[in-house]
């Protein structure tokens, strides 16, 4: 365990009950006494458990109830944000009704669990939301020294067919985001997928698409980053997006280039992260290609020596309760 004196207070995880990876940590705080509370702010607030707080001028306080513990907001060392259920309203009201206490519960209740003064967040859930969009994560790699593939994002089909054109080497397509998509009733994955110039229609008129250079990779990386401390594994796949077949995929533990370690640490401090899910192509002359950084990516499908070593490491940081000095979280 890193660090040699415990804070105290409770770590408050924010997550649904189905998360079984946050267990993986859990388990760790409990074999060390190390307080913990689980909410899920989106439902669990329906069920039973209660939230307030009140601001007057030199003081702030807070206190939360569930089911199995009562928690003095002041007293939270660490929050982890994992995977919340979204904010969508209790059950039994329809309509407006229910859209408006939606609204209300992400503004009210989301903003006193992103405000809470002295707690490390792992990540902020500010933070998190604005790491995700994928401009900003092209945009923080190019300021942090990595290199990235020739990348267009645009509405013009013109450009987009003269940006692949001009690719000799290939061009892919990415989505910019993991939105729901049906077909015919049936929920649809949209994988990144080889693209020819003449497969681009004016269709792309209609939204933002992301196209890029494609690497030629001899293998991917996965990088999880906890703080100063990364671990990465080599991924061989036969498909172009390892993720679309996992069960095909073989992992490997591999060492990061100093080069890269010190250009993730830049990104993580520029995004103002804590936790960030890196994924690279790199090429048969080891060059490292930066593809994205999930800030909330799930690590727990890795080697069982690389998820154990992982949950260590955030179980570390929760329990610490360390945060930069001066820093406060502020959204963005």
């Amino acid at each position: 365990m890193t660090g040699t004196t415990d804070p105290g207070g409770s770590v408050l995880v924010l997550t649904n009950t189905r998360d079984a990876t946050s267990d993986l940590v859990l388990r760790i705080l409990a074999e060390r006494r190390v307080p913990v509370t689980r909410l899920d702010p989106g439902t669990d607030l329906h069920v039973g458990a209660a939230l307030s707080a009140t601001y007057c001028t030199g003081d702030q306080r807070g206190r939360l109830r569930t089911s199995s513990r009562e928690l003095d907001l002041s007293e939270v060392r660490s929050v982890w944000t994992r995977r919340p259920s979204a904010f969508e309203g209790p059950g039994e009201l329809e309509g407006q009704e229910r859209r408006f206490a939606a609204s209300q519960a992400l503004w009210g209740v989301g903003g006193i669990l992103a405000s809470l003064p002295g707690a490390h967040y792992v990540n902020h859930p500010w933070d998190n939301r604005a790491a995700e969009h994928k401009p900003a994560q092209l945009a923080a790699a190019l300021r942090s020294g990595l290199t990235v593939p020739a990348t267009l994002i645009t509405n013009d089909p013109d450009e987009a067919r003269e940006f692949v054109a001009c690719r000799s080497g290939g061009a892919v397509y990415k989505p910019l985001w993991n939105t729901p998509y049906e077909v015919d009733g049936r929920a649809q994955q949209v994988w990144v997928r080889e693209v020819r110039a003449d497969e681009i229609t004016d269709a792309v008129a209609a939204c933002p698409h992301l196209f890029q250079a494609a690497v030629a990779k001899a293998f991917d990386v996965r990088l999880t980053a906890v703080g100063e401390r990364l671990f990465a594994v080599r991924i061989d796949s036969p498909d172009l997006d390892w993720r679309q077949r996992q069960s095909l995929m073989e992992c490997t533990p591999i060492a990061v280039p100093a080069g890269i370690a010190r250009s993730v640490r830049a990104y993580l401090a520029l995004s103002r992260l804590v936790f960030g899910a890196f994924d690279f192509a790199v090429t048969a002359e080891g060059e490292w290609y930066f593809l994205e950084c999930n800030p909330n990516g799930q690590w727990a499908w890795q080697p069982e020596p690389v998820i154990d070593a992982i949950a260590h490491a955030l179980a570390d940081r929760l329990q610490n309760g360390r945060r930069p000095a001066g820093l406060f979280p502020s959204p963005t």
